[in-house]
């Protein structure tokens, strides 16, 4: 059975073609279920800025690992493999095909490929947050430099959880924190994969406007929300792009306009980097609805 994986960078209509894919099952006579593989799409309350398909805009079809997580909880990307694959079992076990769909890629690759994710150890975590903390991003990132360069260059400079993450693995193991996909390492499992792509130019348009339709649907107002649920207790969520900025403006420390702008160009950055994530997966080329639907359906 032919697992459907729809990929690519946020603001390319992934959503909408993984509705079209399950309507096409639908009309030929199978059922389809779409699994979750966007990390800010797991919360509560996060759905202006994630641009989630409402109840109503899923068309009917069963939707797995949308709103799992408090904003105040972390995400984790080994909890979020084993509950996408319990996800997967079960659709399949029903007869149906799994569609999954999202732009984080390390929760894809999670769920395509074969991890193995480094012990962890909860106080040196908790130590290295807290350092996180008080000296910043980037003094974290030159201590990983020191110790694991390949895996400071692939990180960066400013993802202060991944830092931290990989700190904790090269302290508890010794060796090198891999980053990206597994070397040489073939996908998991049967799957279809569609990277979603549109023209820069196109993207990038694409991407300012959404960003002014999230302040105008009310992202202020859900971010306001959040922070009275508890968003700023956890370390992930508040971090989200475009939350982030809301809350900044809202503390005064942004006016609209600027947090409209410094969301604009993280937004792009973003995108540009699951563009390069998602161009190292083996290459499919595009194909309509139809044609998807069928294969999946043949595989069964």
């Amino acid at each position: 059975m032919s697992l459907i994986a729809v990929v690519g960078a946020t603001g390319t209509g992934k959503t909408g073609l993984s509705l079209d894919l399950a309507d096409e099952v639908a009309r030929l006579g199978g059922t389809a279920e779409i699994v979750n593989c966007d990390a800010m799409q797991l919360y509560r309350g996060m759905d202006i800025g994630t641009a989630k398909a409402s109840v109503e805009e899923r068309r009917g079809h069963p939707h797995h690992l949308l709103d799992v997580l408090e904003p105040w909880q972390d995400a984790a990307v080994a909890a979020y493999r084993d509950a996408a694959l319990a996800a997967i079992a079960g659709i399949e076990a029903r007869g149906a095909v799994p569609i999954l769909v999202g732009g984080s890629g390390l929760y894809a690759s999670s769920a395509l490929y074969d991890f193995d994710f480094p012990a962890t150890d909860e106080r040196l975590r908790t130590q290295l947050e807290a350092e996180l903390d008080e000296a910043g991003a980037a003094a974290m990132h030159e201590r990983l430099r020191a110790v694991d360069p390949a895996a400071a260059e692939a990180i960066g400079p400013h993802n202060g959880r991944r830092l931290v993450r990989a700190l904790e693995a090269v302290t508890l193991t010794g060796a090198p924190f891999r980053v990206g996909l597994p070397p040489e390492e073939s996908l998991a499992r049967p799957t279809i994969i569609q990277h979603v792509r549109v023209e820069r130019a196109e993207l990038v348009a694409r991407l300012d406007e959404r960003v002014e339709r999230m302040w105008a649907q009310g992202i202020v107002d859900e971010a306001r929300a959040l922070r009275e649920a508890g968003i700023e207790r956890g370390t992930t969520a508040q971090q989200a792009i475009g939350y982030r900025q809301a809350l900044d403006q809202l503390d005064g420390a942004l006016t609209e306009q600027e947090a409209i702008e410094r969301t604009k160009a993280l937004t792009r950055r973003y995108a540009r980097r699951q563009v390069s994530w998602f161009q190292r997966y083996p290459a499919e080329p595009p194909a309509d609805p139809g044609a998807l639907a069928r294969r999946a359906l043949d595989s069964l």
